[in-house]
């Protein structure tokens, strides 16, 4: 009879993506992974292979969570297109506790640090950046049918430039930039999508 497992799979995913995001992926050793899981090297490599598919793994963890937490946020459902794009972009570079400031996305970091050297991990980091243009696709498209933004806005610009935003405000985050200069750029990023139209009588 097979031994059962002495650990929460899941819970040991969920560390190895903390560990991950804090570190990136070269600096993070085997043995980095086997302290922060506490596993053995072979408990880990029987579990999930090797450090490369770990990171995939957890990548795909982080995915999830992320693309569920922006969805919400970005509900604009039942409040002003422009009110939740801010919101949404001040909590990107607010969201991290007082003493977890400085890491940024996880994505975008993965995406800085290994680029296009890496086929598997490009094909989830370009999907993750697929997903964010989407939603902001389907909340431009609602605030202009509803009147709240220009009939002549160019909504694929316009998700190209928010989305441009986007990923200068979790890389200017991760160097610890002043939070009014992000501010400032997030509120002229609102702004640039247009006056609202004026309502005829």
């Amino acid at each position: 009879m097979a031994r059962p497992r002495q650990f929460d799979e899941q819970d040991a995913l969920t560390a190895a993506t903390e560990l991950f995001w804090r570190r990136g992926y070269h600096a993070t050793s085997v043995r980095d992974l086997g302290e922060e899981l506490k596993l053995t090297p072979s408990s880990l490599y029987r579990t999930f292979t090797d450090k490369h598919t770990l990171f995939l793994r957890a990548l795909d963890h982080y995915r999830a969570t992320e693309s569920t937490q922006a969805q919400r946020r970005l509900d604009a459902s039942d409040r002003a297109v422009r009110e939740v794009l801010r919101e949404w972009m001040l909590w990107l570079v607010t969201c991290p506790a007082a003493d977890e400031s400085g890491r940024g996305c996880f994505v975008v970091n993965t995406a800085t640090e290994l680029g296009t050297t890496d086929a598997q991990v490009q094909e989830r980091t370009e999907a993750a950046f697929a997903v964010t243009r989407q939603v902001l696709h389907a909340v431009l498209a609602k605030g202009r049918e509803r009147g709240e933004l220009s009939t002549d806005l160019d909504i694929d610009a316009a998700v190209e430039s928010l989305f441009t935003t986007v990923l200068g405000l979790r890389v200017r985050e991760r160097a610890g930039h002043d939070l009014d200069r992000l501010t400032t750029a997030i509120d002229f990023a609102v702004r640039a999508l247009g006056d609202e139209p004026t309502q005829l009588a």
